[in-house]
């Protein structure tokens, strides 16, 4: 046991920065059942098990050991159970899965362990069970004995998130408040000591007043971000993973003063890196890079953030995990990236492939192929009903009706837009002339704008630029489609910039669309400096215009 924070043995040393080496909503694919064969051990599952699986958890530093839950809320595990981490109350290990009885019909939604290893489990209703080695007291439990059964850790509030660094364990409540256990020796706890923690605590310097909305650990660091996007970290800083500027460690939160007027929205830790993903879609980096983990080109350390992975244009969702040097990320396009030590090679400039989820990354690249996240598994059908209309959407062969739009046909079916479009009941009555034409022609809306509406229409998703979502919404509320409407809000969000946030904003007013009026307003008062002196802010209407002002200084923007 190691009373100092000099770094542990599974840390990456210091020394050894620049020693060389040979080396996230628009993701709709979900792992199929056939997928998980992709991980030797789970080909070990019969087939009638593996058919009912519905999340799936793979750890170790041998990526040998699995904890798997099934669609009737049954959970299982199976590998080499290093220190009862299996949950089935012996150390045996077994390649059939067992059952872990004591989380039957528990609706299991996260799972999280540390390299000890110890478990880390969260339930649908927001009790986390613990499990596994206990010496450095990361069950949480009171004690330091280990614990070969997953029991439940009283936090007297909902937990909403899970995360494990190597010998401690973090919490996050639905009230925003963040708890912790475990090994201390560097300060991960975030008590302002190196005392070890046997039970939860409550972390409070200087985060304890502000709401959290998501955390992470490193080996033996820890991260959370505010709900107005700070970042704070503690722990273990000798690779730089604070991102405070120097190479100190913290035993108590410290905000990350570089990412100051930066707004993150999500944070994942790596063996000894960070990354950090912005409302803007921008990624940073801090901490080791010795394989290139960082995504920045080289193999330095970077002790502060600095913005990585430039070439993927706006990034929508990131990956790490504590067991490697691996990184990931999806941009919006749905394209895939990966960097860092990858089968055993280090990559310093993101690589594109053809994946369709960061999850394949980890279970195809990392070292060990563990998975980032808990992975949810779905099942393959036959082609279904949803399918069938998808496939049908301007389908010549089958339309019994053209919609013209800017002189261009989309062929579609009379009965699919009654069922679907109140407008298109009313206007296919016999009373209405369209009810008896084969081509019926819409003014007023860009084609685009038609064929997103009525792609719609058949399959439920859109695929347009933001830009074109302001159209769409204008369409949404004349039709009165409150689904796409809140899709095409949701769109915008997730496609707003600096540069179209002035217009999307004055869309969302002139078409009555409150949350994201809100939103808008929001994401141009976190970047007011450059939202004020874009173009698109300064072709506002008057009315508009000083309603931003009106509202920002309600909000404080321009107190000094």
């Amino acid at each position: 046991m190691m009373d100092s924070c000099s770094p542990p043995a599974d840390i990456e040393p210091v020394a050894d920065r620049n020693k060389s080496s040979t080396r996230h909503d628009i993701v709709k694919y979900r792992f199929q059942t056939s997928d998980l064969a992709l991980w030797p051990i789970l080909n070990l599952v019969e087939a009638e098990i593996r058919s009912k699986i519905r999340l799936v958890f793979v750890f170790s530093q041998a990526a040998a050991e699995v904890i798997f839950t099934t669609n009737d809320d049954k959970v299982y595990a199976l590998g080499t159970n290093t220190n009862g981490c299996l949950g089935v109350g012996d150390t045996v290990s077994s390649l059939k899965p067992r059952t872990i009885s004591a989380l039957d019909g528990k609706k299991i939604i996260d799972i999280a362990a540390g390299h000890g290893p110890h478990v880390v489990a969260l339930t649908e209703d927001g009790v986390v069970y613990t499990w596994g080695q206990n010496v450095y007291s990361q069950l949480g439990n009171g004690t330091s004995a280990p614990c070969l059964t997953p029991t439940p850790r009283s936090i007297n509030h909902r937990v909403i998130k899970i995360a494990c660094g190597n010998h401690h364990s973090l919490v996050l409540t639905d009230t925003g408040e963040v708890f912790a256990w475990g090994y201390n020796n560097c300060g991960q706890i975030g008590s302002g000591s190196s005392s070890n923690q046997s039970s939860p605590r409550r972390v409070n310097a200087c985060i304890g007043s502000k709401r959290i909305i998501d955390i992470a650990c490193g080996q033996t660091s820890s991260l959370a971000v505010t709900d107005n996007g700070e970042v704070y970290s503690w722990g273990y800083n000798g690779n730089g993973q604070l991102g405070v500027g120097n190479n100190v460690n913290q035993s108590n939160p410290c905000r990350i003063a570089a990412l100051q007027n930066v707004v993150v929205v999500q944070i994942v830790c790596g063996f000894a890196h960070s990354l950090a993903l912005s409302d803007d879609g921008t990624l940073y980096g801090w901490g080791a890079n010795s394989y290139g983990q960082l995504g920045c080109g080289n193999k330095a350390n970077a002790v502060t953030p600095i913005q990585v992975a430039v070439e993927l244009g706006r990034v929508v969702l990131v990956a790490a995990s504590p067991y490697s040097h691996s990184s990931a990320a999806q941009n919006q396009l749905g394209q895939v990236f990966m960097w860092g030590q990858l089968r055993m090679q280090s990559t310093v400039v993101p690589a594109l492939t053809d994946f369709s989820t960061l999850d394949q990354v980890f279970v195809g690249f990392s070292a060990p192929p563990v998975t980032w996240r808990p992975l949810a598994v779905g099942k393959k059908p036959e082609l279904s009903v949803e399918q069938s209309l998808a496939n049908a959407f301007d389908d010549e062969t089958t339309s019994d009706l053209r919609i013209v739009a800017d002189g261009k046909v989309i062929h579609v079916h009379r009965a699919i837009l009654k069922i679907r479009c109140e407008y298109y009941r009313r206007m296919f009555q016999s009373h209405w002339d369209e009810s008896s034409q084969d081509k019926v022609e819409i003014v007023g809306y860009s084609y685009p704008v038609v064929y997103s509406f009525l792609k719609w229409l058949y399959t439920d998703t859109l695929e347009l630029p933001p830009e074109d979502a302001i159209g769409l919404l204008d369409l949404a509320t004349s039709y009165c489609e409150l689904g796409l409407k809140q899709q095409c809000e949701r769109l915008i969000r997730d496609g707003i910039t600096v540069e179209n946030s002035p217009i999307l904003f004055a869309a969302a007013i002139k078409y009555h669309a409150k949350e994201l009026e809100n939103y808008c307003f929001q994401f141009c008062l976190n970047h007011t400096s450059e939202v004020v002196q874009s173009d698109n802010f300064q072709s506002l209407t008057l009315d508009v215009m000083r309603h931003f002002v009106t509202e920002a200084a309600k909000r404080g923007a321009f107190k000094r």
